[in-house]
């Protein structure tokens, strides 16, 4: 396959409530250096693909409010390469924006979906099967999703059922179940033939074009009639009509669960989506007392927590055991670690008594 028929979209557009209150509606996690490494978790999501194909054909898919924070943080990205979006309607709409886009400039595109806040620690391991999985993309009517073996029953996870190939390295997946209940996850665990929806998504524009005619056919409607219109100034308003019509749905609810052609690629490259605190203390490096600790933090008789302090701001903590404390410019949360998917439902309470100078 032709190199320059390599194309990568990354999505960055949610607002990661659930690593609040350093993720915010102004600036969201996507745009934060989260671990400390001197580069945001959108940049670093474009580093990987450097060297993977033409940055010209690097998209990224984001609301409006946020094209600004984008060209700011990658320059090198030209205005018809950044999509915004007038709204949010989840990852369907989003991929479709950016497919049917791709398909008027070249319908012979590969294309690879990538969030634009995951953490990947071996980028070469990562990169050997982005390859592999656009190779097969380009000579098959396959879509293609990437999978982690599960470590824990994580509760925040889409889980993959694969069925068993001992000849590839590439599985048709069986079904999807998104964020099961807890006992449900450990029956997955030790079943040993289900994988973590990565939601890094690979295949051809005419797959997944094909995809939207059959599973979503009033989403692909209102795409389609952009031909035409995609890349020239009418594309505003265009977008402003189509997304006031399109429905609010997942690209894993509207098509992978339900198209028959979807496939798995089992990974290990130090994955991460760093959706939650915990899984930010899980990849951080941790003191003798299992501690991680960013900024300026005393702790004593503490152990296995995450401290986040604030620039020029001393935190010092006593007599905590598997806690979250973030002191973030206006909000200090103390939270059990153990119990961080309820930051989601603290950010929703908040904003139901209107304090939204805090979300």
């Amino acid at each position: 396959m032709k190199y320059s028929n390599r194309y990568v979209v990354i999505m960055a557009g949610g607002v990661g409530s659930r690593v609040w209150p350093l993720s915010r509606k102004n600036t969201p996690k996507q745009f934060q250096d989260v671990l400390g490494t001197g580069r945001s978790m959108i940049q670093q999501t474009f580093d990987r693909f450097e060297d993977f194909c033409p940055v010209e054909n690097i998209f990224v898919v984001t609301t409006k409010a946020y094209v600004a924070q984008v060209k700011e943080q990658l320059p090198s990205l030209g205005d018809e390469q950044i999509l915004g979006e007038p709204m949010g309607k989840n990852t369907a709409a989003c991929i479709a924006y950016a497919s049917y886009k791709i398909n008027e400039r070249n319908p012979n595109a590969t294309m690879v979906i990538a969030p634009s806040d995951h953490m990947i620690i071996h980028t070469h391991k990562f990169i050997k099967k982005i390859e592999f999985a656009t190779n097969r993309a380009s000579e098959e009517d396959i879509l293609i999703t990437l999978g982690i073996q599960p470590t824990r029953p994580d509760t925040g996870y889409g889980y993959i059922q694969f069925l068993e190939n001992k000849n590839e390295e590439i599985f048709k997946v069986k079904n999807f179940t998104e964020k099961p209940e807890h006992d449900l996850a450990v029956n997955f665990l030790e079943s040993g033939d289900y994988l973590w929806n990565a939601g890094i998504f690979i295949w051809s524009v005419e797959s997944i074009v094909k995809a939207f005619e059959k599973q979503l056919q009033d989403m692909n409607e209102l795409f389609k009639a952009g031909k035409g219109v995609y890349f020239t100034k009418e594309e505003d308003a265009f977008l402003e009509k189509t997304y006031g019509q399109c429905k609010n749905i997942s690209i894993d609810y509207g098509i992978m669960e339900h198209a028959e052609n979807v496939y798995v690629i089992p990974c290990d490259f130090g994955w991460t989506d760093l959706g939650t605190w915990k899984s930010c203390y899980e990849v951080s490096e941790k003191d003798t007392k299992e501690n991680v600790l960013f900024g300026e933090v005393m702790t004593y008789d503490s152990k296995n927590c995450l401290i986040k302090a604030p620039q020029d701001k001393l935190v010092v903590v006593h007599g905590l055991d598997g806690y979250v404390v973030v002191d973030h410019e206006n909000v200090l949360l103390i939270c059990k670690k153990e119990e961080e998917q309820k930051v989601k439902s603290f950010v929703a309470d908040v904003k139901s008594k209107q304090w939204e100078k805090y979300v």
